[in-house]
């Protein structure tokens, strides 16, 4: 950014960089991104015009027009002919994407969206524990076992609980074959995992209780118990997020 640069009448100012980014285009898209869903550039309204763009940023024609192509890739904007660069409504977005799912977690104080995420994970996981119980071999379920005896030994240093948490799911969505719904949850989780809004509390006595969970979810794929597994990933990870989070309002987008 240069010293140069200066805000337009009625258009936020330039973006805070302590130094020019390599690459121009990517930190554009962030700030749009990050504009746009906190309501600076509200939906049905134009992004401010191009020259408007390249002088906020400090950046050529090509830089704002590749990233508003990137924007539209991202569903938060449409170009229309003779009207402008329009910011679209919140549910053409691409949730799944990093920028889009970043922002939209930072600017929600109600939850809401991680309690949306929660679930999405609730419903694809339980449904790999259940085809895990079904088609799990002797191997995964040997991994399964020293996975959830080594967590019990763990519950006092929790980043390496958590290492073995994400690899105890992560065994049972590769045990389901599903890679879609894999990598559905992976994605999400790489988007939350290490803020604390999503990890919320952390003492000892959440660990003791979350290895409960996986004792069951692991006992019931053991069995060969399809829906036993399913229904006990499914109350793991409800009553996992419902100890830990911290934040307004209850978390009614969970019941069922």
């Amino acid at each position: 950014m240069t010293a140069a640069a200066q805000p337009t009448a009625g258009v936020p100012g330039p973006p805070a960089w302590t130094r020019r980014p390599a690459n121009l285009a990517t930190a554009v898209t962030a700030e749009l991104v990050e504009r746009i869903v906190r309501g600076i550039h509200p939906s049905g309204t134009p992004l401010p015009p191009e020259p408007v763009l390249c002088a906020t940023f400090s950046v050529s024609r090509t830089v704002v027009r590749e990233a508003v192509k990137i924007l539209q890739e991202k569903g938060l904007v449409q170009v229309r002919q003779g009207t402008g660069t329009i910011v679209t409504p919140p549910a053409t977005w691409n949730m799944l994407d990093e920028l889009v799912l970043g922002a939209t977690i930072a600017q929600d104080d109600s939850l809401a969206i991680l309690d949306d995420l929660v679930v999405t994970r609730r419903v694809l996981e339980s449904d790999m524990a259940n085809v895990a119980a079904r088609l799990a071999d002797d191997e995964t379920i040997d991994r399964l076992r020293r996975l959830v005896d080594e967590m019990d030994k763990l519950v006092d240093d929790t980043d390496s609980y958590h290492d073995h948490d994400r690899t105890f799911h992560d065994t049972i969505m590769q045990a389901s074959g599903n890679r879609i719904a894999r990598a559905v949850v992976r994605a999400l989780e790489s988007q939350v995992v290490n803020t604390a809004r999503y990890m919320g509390r952390t003492e000892r006595a959440l660990c003791v209780a979350s290895n409960q969970g996986h004792r069951r979810i692991y006992e019931r794929i053991a069995a060969h118990d399809p829906d036993g597994a399913a229904e006990a990933m499914f109350t793991h990870i409800t009553e996992a997020w419902v100890v830990r989070r911290s934040g307004p309002g209850k978390p009614t987008r969970l019941q069922r």
